[in-house]
């Protein structure tokens, strides 16, 4: 008569991936508002039910063994369908999802993103918006991480498809007393290298990205676009900025675009993604389609910069 090894069980998986990415029991403890000791036993009995050691002492810590990491990988895949699955549920149940996250590039323009907003409020009064403001790979990170039912993002991650929702253009500035105003010749990527430029911080963890940014010998970096935009306001350095966030400063002549040889302006693409195109419930994807007719519309016209 044989005896039937014990089954291990999504939640021991889902624990053992909590102390990996959270880097110990007592941070995964508080991540999961379980005790430690809760934590630590769901790891024994684990451990008890397969034939080969998870983790092992490194030192004065614990660390996956090489087969703990290739188990692992495979229970993420089956952890993040089986949440999948229970949103799928629960969007099911409800007809219009209850609530929708959506993660935004700063630099997508205002105006397009408040009014699919606004018409999506009308639409879904009772549907609450989570959204995410991110930067370069932090935008990413929300689809990757399934923090997020939908983004609008610059590039679009392996994995994941996405449909071109608008193009944006960045322009060089700076204050029109800033010194690079000063010079009578088209500028050069070493005059602004010898002068400070703004830079807005990645806000990705995992693989942040500088770009833009031109090796200057001063760097400052900030949180969030309002802040740079403020710093060039005041004469603190240049940066390239999306012309919709600072169209009015330009027409009031609070900021000029720089005269370069080359690259005054750029356009780049953004996309809409969804994190899951298949279960995406009915409020995800009229957000999704409201973004697109909305950035569909003509913008404002633009007023010619003296």
């Amino acid at each position: 008569m044989s005896t039937r090894t014990p089954k291990t069980t999504l939640e021991q998986w889902a624990t053992l991936q909590a102390v990996v990415d959270h880097d110990g029991f007592e941070a995964a403890a508080d991540a999961l508002r379980r005790s430690q000791s809760s934590v630590s036993y769901s790891l024994k009995r684990l451990q008890e039910q397969l034939p080969l050691p998870l983790m092992a002492a490194q030192g004065r810590r614990t660390r996956l063994t090489e087969s703990g990491a290739v188990l692992l990988q495979r229970a993420r895949l089956i952890l993040d369908e089986t949440h999948r699955l229970e949103r799928l549920a629960e969007t099911l149940a409800q007809g219009w999802e209850a609530e929708v996250r959506l993660a935004i590039d700063i630099v997508m323009p205002p105006d397009p993103l408040l009014r699919a907003l606004a018409a999506f409020g009308d639409q879904a009064p009772q549907t609450r918006i989570q959204l995410m403001e991110t930067v370069l790979s932090g935008t990413n990170e929300a689809l990757i991480q399934r923090q997020v039912d939908l983004a609008v993002t610059g590039q679009v991650p392996p994995g994941f498809l996405g449909d071109p929702l608008i193009q944006v253009t960045f322009v060089a500035v700076a204050h029109p007393d800033h010194p690079l105003h000063a010079t009578d010749r088209p500028l050069t990527l070493e005059d602004l290298r010898s002068h400070r430029q703004l830079v807005i911080r990645d806000t990705g963890r995992f693989r942040q990205i500088d770009s833009g940014w031109l090796e200057a010998e001063e760097r400052w970096t900030v949180s969030h676009m309002l802040t740079a935009i403020a710093m060039l306001r005041r004469g603190l350095g240049f940066a390239w900025i999306p012309r919709p966030h600072i169209q009015a400063e330009l027409e009031r002549g609070e900021l000029r675009p720089l005269n370069l040889t080359q690259g005054t302006e750029h356009r780049e693409t953004l996309y809409l993604v969804y994190a899951d195109p298949e279960g995406a419930g009915p409020a995800t994807r009229s957000l999704g389609e409201r973004l697109i007719h909305e950035a569909g519309r003509p913008a404002r016209p633009e007023r010619p910069i003296p």
